[in-house]
């Protein structure tokens, strides 16, 4: 025999060499703490709804009639300077064809039925410094306030208080706050809103994150809550939430601190700009270090549940015609730009944005609306096509199609129509 066959490692039993027991044993005995710690750490998107926008209203300036006022601005704007669907589409640069005919009925439809998904009442930098009383009083009617909206059923689907930062200056202020607010919130409506969320602004360390973790946990003994009930959104808006000072991404640190409590990442467009030194004149969502961030955060969030927001524009659709098609095109093309690199939601400050937020939302979903369909039903059919899609795809595609649902772009008739799937059958495929 020569030397290659003695080394060749054939078998020469009666059967195929297999593994033993014991290296199987052996491998779950290496890999099952890492099955629990990929199940923790990421258990995958929560599947439910999530909001197309935040609008955010300082606290002084918010009643109980905001969001019907916010509605009835928006729907005046439109009807000012894009009362047509020619008009719209010649104020976004975009084609005036069949699809902007319905996105616009379906805009106006919107704004009439829900102006706003995701209210954020702010009590930070759009609220400043003000006297203890003052605020006191001002976090407790915006409790009440909310409350009322909750029991009568004019309150956006999602709610909540953006409250000071965990910097020592207005630390002890920013946890008055939010005592207050919890605590009214909670004896006026009998409980705390589905809907509820709480935004912690200017996070430079994980254990800011921490600390807040420790208050809720804290108020949920007291007040008999389950553990875990009360979210929150980290906004980031610091250089030392992306770079730490000894060079760890510390974003993926912040999430790891809330303990499974951070429900979102959102980007603050200037205060993160200006921490880069960036001018104000070329402070922007579309800046280098706009996407250098929201990159870092995209990754840290990737599986984790954890959703992400980008940030806001502060021109403003106001003045004459020729100025607001000029900030329409504008955040127009920045919320299409957001939705591409799968930035969901945003942030809005003007009832006039809200006509363009919709517009860039509705046609992103409608547009697609064909295509994702039919991709989506010759994978369930396994009926082949163009593309050969893998689950991972079909889960991204069922995903767009229920994004597009949830916000209005897309009816379940149509949808179902396309792809001979109900919800349940959607909601399954994406992983809901």
């Amino acid at each position: 025999m020569s030397e290659v066959e003695q080394g060749s490692g054939a078998s020469t039993g009666a059967g195929p060499v297999t593994f033993s027991p014991s290296a199987a044993a052996a491998v779950a005995s290496l890999l099952g703490p890492v099955d629990a710690e990929l199940a923790r750490r990421y258990p995958g998107d929560p599947g439910t709804r999530q909001p197309v926008h935040t609008v955010y209203v300082p606290a002084d300036a918010f009643t109980a009639g905001t969001v019907a006022e916010w509605g009835r601005q928006a729907l005046a704007a439109l009807d000012a300077h894009a009362g047509t669907p020619a008009e719209l589409a010649e104020a976004l640069g975009v084609p005036a064809d069949e699809l902007i005919t319905e996105v616009h009925a379906r805009v106006r439809a919107k704004l009439e039925r829900e102006p706003i998904e995701d209210l954020r009442i702010d009590f930070e930098d759009g609220y400043g410094p003000r006297p203890d009383a003052e605020e006191d009083a001002e976090a407790v009617r915006v409790a009440r306030l909310l409350a009322a909206a909750v029991a009568d059923g004019t309150a956006p689907p999602y709610l909540g208080v953006r409250i000071k930062c965990m910097e020592a200056a207005v630390r002890d202020r920013g946890i008055r706050t939010l005592e207050l607010f919890l605590s009214t919130l909670l004896a006026e409506h009998g409980g705390l809103p589905d809907g509820l969320v709480l935004t912690l602004p200017k996070v430079t360390y994980p254990q800011q994150v921490t600390a807040l973790v420790l208050l809720l946990q804290d108020f949920e003994q007291r007040a008999g809550l389950p553990a875990g009930r009360i979210g929150f959104e980290i906004q980031i808006e610091t250089t030392q939430a992306i770079l730490g000072p000894d060079g760890r991404a510390t974003v993926a640190l912040m999430i790891e601190a809330a303990e499974g409590r951070a429900t979102g990442l959102h980007y603050g467009t200037f205060d993160y700009s200006a921490s880069c030194g960036v001018g104000a004149a070329y402070q922007s969502m579309d800046h280098p270090v706009a996407d250098h961030a929201k990159a870092v955060m995209q990754v840290a969030a990737a599986g984790t549940g954890v959703r992400l927001s980008d940030g806001s524009t502060n021109v403003i659709p106001t003045g004459p015609r020729e100025q607001v098609f000029a900030a329409w095109n504008l955040h127009h093309r920045l919320v299409r730009r957001s939705l591409a690199r799968a930035y969901y939601q945003g942030w809005d400050m003007h009832p006039a944005h809200l006509p363009t937020r919709y517009a860039a939302v509705y046609a992103f979903y409608r547009e697609g609306l064909a295509a994702a369909a039919a991709r989506l039903a010759a994978y369930v059919a396994k009926a082949g096509g163009d593309v050969m899609d893998e689950p991972a795809t079909a889960k991204a595609l069922s995903g767009y199609l229920l994004r597009g649902l949830d916000c209005g772009a897309v009816d379940l008739a149509e949808v179902t129509a396309l792809t001979g799937l109900d919800r349940a059958r959607l909601d399954a495929l994406s992983g809901r």
